[in-house]
């Protein structure tokens, strides 16, 4: 730590009241009052200077200057100030020099200078002291240095109560060189608070590597207010491991309290990376009384120094050169070390570079500097060299040309000559032999702490192999850096609107012994990263974005077997590829193909309709591949998609779907969930149905992003977003850890290719569950789409598989509501296949003439109307309308009713007059039957035949015969008559 600030150092408790006054919470500012101080600032213009020689007169003792020392009262409101002589031990102020006026409370000194009290003049610090002038600077962290305070708070207690006790332990913890923060989920803020004279400034050293640790800082006023600050000075920005940003903020004059805050999200048994800070440097106090020593390990050598340099090695400040052969130091030491016996670590394999011969030869070396003894018990020392071996051969893509290097082929050529018409070089770069390291790759070791591995070698070749170096210490940084200055795809590519650039491959292997992890990083973006032994694998990553610097990032022991980098700008060839030809006769220049276009008989031909170009190293149709059901391609065919719409058919019903009315992105954010300690979080999922051009679901990190605001108005999209068809976000809610605005952090793709959509439950090994989300009907079936990620992860070896299920629910609305299975809140069961159920009225089929019916109504008027009305439940969206109401002529019920009442009324007068007719043929056959009894002799004798039932004034025999047998006519009256006829003759036959 050092200081330059003599106005914020207090000398003696009896003349100062410490007023501890709660400014902020947990923050405290102390309050001093000098002596004097009063009676100056209210009579600065009138002081009476007999008032202290009075005092002055009446001591008998002598005061000596060493007995007391200058201080300035507190400015007035004019700005001016005095210089007064407190006490340095507790006792009266009496034989003190009188106050004099002091300089402006804007007056301050250069670097490298202290105001002089005694004159109020700037003096020249002497060597081995430095002077900030007006600023503070805090660079020793053995421990918190004095007015700083670290505060841990949990905000969120989450859902079983309060769990503040938790991080009771949480805190900054001083490192010697710097503080690092707390690893917990617990929020913790670093706390300082300043006075400043004058607008000044404050500038740190940070490390801040991982993004699942939130890091913020921003200044409080007095007041508890939040100064103005913009997003990208108060959120960090990213950096990569092992390198540290300098942030800089302008502070205004007055009171300032700067926070540095922390809060780590621990989603998962992964612990974050902590944020280490250094060198905090502020601008603005009014003045330096003293120039200060420089700390342990340091010097400065003329006089007026500003800052302190490390010691060089194998010396220390305050005692010389370490002159025993048995101590050391490294850079920046304050005591010499004992050297230790040498081991393993201590020295390294190398392989000689090929001589004339042909030869090579593997050597062992010590690391420099040596710090290890090898004459002493238990040293080990170096290993002999090994037999002279043939030279590895050249890598591909180089040549030995009858000399001891391998040189790299010329542009337009390949190991094996130069390339034929109608082919060209795959330029790139094939490392697997590892005699010497290439020139396009560097190695290098950081350590944060100290600097003992700085000029060691990160990596060492060996032969068929690069691994990591021993390095100085367990906590080093061995970087292996391979430069890429760009990727250029095949010429008959460069017209394609393809996402591939290039690939980069690597085969590798881990042996630990304590912990470990390599990090494959893309400039200062960690891409993959293994932790632990591994056994030999290897690794592609696709090349999306035209990007160079590729890094592996090793502690502890890792060996790289190869690596390979395709379309590299500078890189070399040791293979032809076939690429399309002018269309002249007489062209053999390579021409790039238009987008869509595959490489044909040295032609370029355009792929069929709804197919995609998998890659130009695919020749002929085969390089076109058909797009899954349900999708088409864009017009450069590099992409399938859905056009929402999907047709299906069985049973001889066919169900047409449109789901554009589902919108562009559906939106879900499900939860809360919470961490182990009870952090709140929710998972944020936008998903593109309809993934078409410019209709891509996006999510941000927005604290990362903030920072990066520069970066985002240049190129007019997030710095840090992933844009995808279906992508996740971690989201912490703004009221849950003290933060002003919900925190996006985590985004991932989930899915960025789209492989069809079908009823079925499986597509390209894609599975969908139905158990997740139970349908209680299945009259309209439930339609799959199914999406793919082709980034592979640790946990996820083929890529993530992603299915949304669109079901129709008329009672929903158009939009929908979008669901994870209740078995999986997280949207997933195996970390790998994500399932989502989006029910809506806009997933049902279109309506056709089967989705309704008619109904007729009564005829009024002479005039009867036919209605069309859905058939309930509906389940159809769209599609044909209803008919429109039609209205018919018809007959009235009045003529109807009418009609029936006549008829009715005939046919009870016809039925009357039969009955009435042979009611009276029925008298006269009973009064002739009556006659005829009476008539009749005791032996029953009747009269002839002939005059049986014959009278006198009746029809004529004949006539009767004629009426009773021969008649053939079918009225009722005469078919009546002839009944009756009969019954007569019976009844007669019968009696006689």
């Amino acid at each position: 730590m050092e200081w330059g600030g003599g106005e914020e150092r207090t000398r003696g408790p009896w003349w100062s009241s410490c007023l501890l006054t709660s400014l902020c919470p947990h923050v405290c500012l102390l309050s001093v009052s000098h002596c004097f101080s009063h009676t100056v600032q209210r009579h600065t213009d009138t002081l009476n200077p007999s008032l202290f020689l009075s005092i002055t007169v009446s001591m008998l003792s002598h005061v000596l200057q060493t007995d007391y020392y200058y201080e300035y009262t507190e400015c007035d409101s004019t700005g001016s100030r005095w210089r007064v002589a407190i006490p340095q031990s507790h006792g009266s102020c009496i034989g003190l020099p009188e106050p004099v006026r002091g300089t402006e409370c804007t007056f301050s000194c250069e670097a490298g200078e202290f105001l002089e009290m005694s004159a109020q003049e700037c003096t020249q610090c002497a060597a081995g002291t430095y002077s900030l002038g007006s600023g503070i600077r805090f660079d020793d962290w053995e421990t918190i240095p004095s007015g700083f305070s670290s505060l841990a708070t949990y905000l969120d207690n989450g859902p079983h109560g309060d769990d503040s006790t938790t991080c009771n332990s949480s805190t900054w913890f001083p490192q010697g060189s710097y503080l690092e923060s707390n690893r917990d989920e617990c929020t913790v803020s670093l706390i300082y608070a300043v006075h400043l004279k004058k607008p000044g400034s404050v500038s740190f050293d940070y490390q801040y590597p991982d993004g699942n640790l939130f890091f913020e800082f921003f200044i409080q006023n007095d007041q508890c207010q939040e100064m103005d600050q913009t997003a990208d000075k108060k959120w960090l920005k990213l950096t990569s491991h092992g390198e540290w940003a300098t942030h800089t903020v302008n502070l205004k004059s007055g009171t300032n309290i700067l926070y540095w805050r922390t809060a780590g999200i621990l989603i998962g048994a992964k612990v974050v990376k902590p944020v280490l800070l250094k060198n905090v440097h502020i601008e603005g106090v009014a003045y330096a009384s003293e120039c200060f020593p420089c700390k342990p390990g340091t010097f400065s050598q003329t006089p007026g120094s500003s800052s302190c340099q490390p010691c060089p090695r194998n010396t220390h400040s305050g005692h010389g050169t370490c002159l025993d052969a048995d101590t050391y130091t490294q850079l920046g030491s304050a005591e010499c070390k004992a050297r230790p016996p040498c081991s393993k670590k201590d020295y390294f394999q190398i392989h000689t570079p090929c001589d004339l011969e042909g030869k090579t030869q593997v050597t062992y070396r010590w690391v420099e500097p040596q710090i290890c003894l090898v004459d002493v018990d238990g040293a080990e020392t170096l290993p002999p060299s090994g037999d002279r071996e043939p030279c590895p051969p050249c890598n591909p893509g180089f040549y030995n040309n009858d000399t001891a290097t391998c040189s790299p082929c010329p542009p337009g050529t390949f190991s094996d000559g130069s390339c034929p018409a109608g082919t060209e070089p795959a330029v790139g770069y094939q490392y697997k032999w590892w005699n010497v390291l290439p020139a396009s790759m560097k190695t290098s070791c950081f350590n944060v702490g100290n600097s003992k591995c700085d000029g060691m070698n990160g990596w060492e070749v060996a032969g068929d192999h690069i691994r990591s170096g021993a390095g100085g210490s367990d906590n080093d940084y061995l970087i292996l850096n391979l430069h890429v200055p760009g990727f250029k795809p095949p010429t008959s590519a460069t017209g394609g609107a393809g996402t591939e650039f290039g690939r980069i491959s690597f085969e590798f292997e881990m042996v630990c012994s304590a912990d470990c992890e390599l990090y494959f990083m893309m400039s200062t973006r960690v891409v993959a990263s293994w932790e632990g032994s591994k056994v030999r694998q290897s690794y592609t990553h696709i090349m999306t974005k035209n990007a160079s610097d590729v890094r592996q990032n090793v502690n502890n022991v890792a060996s790289i077997y190869s690596i390979s980098v395709s379309n590299a700008v500078d890189g070399v060839s040791s293979e032809c590829q076939t690429c399309a030809l002018l269309s002249q006769p007489s062209g053999s220049l390579c021409v790039p193909c238009p987008p869509g276009h595959y490489i044909h008989t040295s032609q370029c031909t355009e792929c069929p309709p709804n197919t995609h170009l998998t890659s130009h190293s695919t020749l002929g149709p085969e390089a076109c591949k058909p797009c899954g059901p349900s999708s088409k391609s864009n017009k450069e065919h590099s992409r399938c998609y859905s056009d929402c719409v999907f047709s299906y058919s069985e049973n001889n019903v066919s169900l047409s779907f449109d789901y554009s009315s589902l919108g562009s992105v559906g939106t879900l954010m499900n939860g809360p969930s919470f961490t182990t300690k009870g952090t709140k979080y929710y998972h944020l999922f936008n998903i593109s149905l309809c993934g078409g051009e410019g209709r891509r679901a996006v999510c941000t990190d927005n604290v990362t992003d903030l920072s990066s605001a520069d970066s985002q108005k240049e190129t007019g999209e997030p710095a840090n977003a992933v844009e995808t068809l279906i992508c996740q976000s971690t989201i912490i809610p703004s009221s849950g850890r003290g933060f002003h605005t919900a925190l996006s952090s985590q985004s991932i793709s989930l899915a960025d290719t789209f492989l069809g959509a079908t009823v079925a439950l499986t597509l390209d090994g894609v599975k969908a569950r139905p158990d997740l989300f139970p349908q209680t009907t299945n009259k309209v079936p439930d339609v799959n789409f199914f999406y793919r990620s082709l980034e592979v992860t640790s946990s996820c070896d083929k890529g993530r598989n992603v299915v949304v299920t669109l079901r129709c629910n008329p009672d929903r609305s158009t939009q929908g509501e979008l669901t994870v299975p209740s078995q999986c809140p997280a949207g997933t069961c195996d970390g790998c296949t994500f399932h989502f159920l989006w029910e809506s009225s806009g997933a049902c089929p279109q309506c056709t003439s089967t989705n309704y019916h008619q109904i007729e109504g009564a005829c009024k008027g002479g005039l009867q109307d036919t209605l069309y009305v859905w058939t309930e439940p509906k389940r159809c969206v769209g599609g044909v309308s209803l008919p429109e109401k039609k209205t018919w002529p018809c007959e009235s019920m009045d003529f109807l009713v009418k009609m029936g009442a006549t008829i009715g009324a005939f046919t009870a007068a016809l039925l009357f007059s039969i009955t009435c007719y042979f009611w009276k043929k029925n008298k006269r056959l009973e009064f002739k039957y009556s006659k005829l009894v009476m008539s009749s002799n005791k032996e029953c004798e009747l009269p002839g035949a002939d005059s049986c039932a014959v009278m006198e004034g009746e029809e004529n025999e004949g006539e009767m015969e004629d009426e009773v047998v021969y008649s053939k006519k079918t009225s009722l009256i005469r078919k009546l008559k002839a009944i009756a006829s009969r019954v007569r003759v019976r009844t007669i036959m019968q009696l006689c």
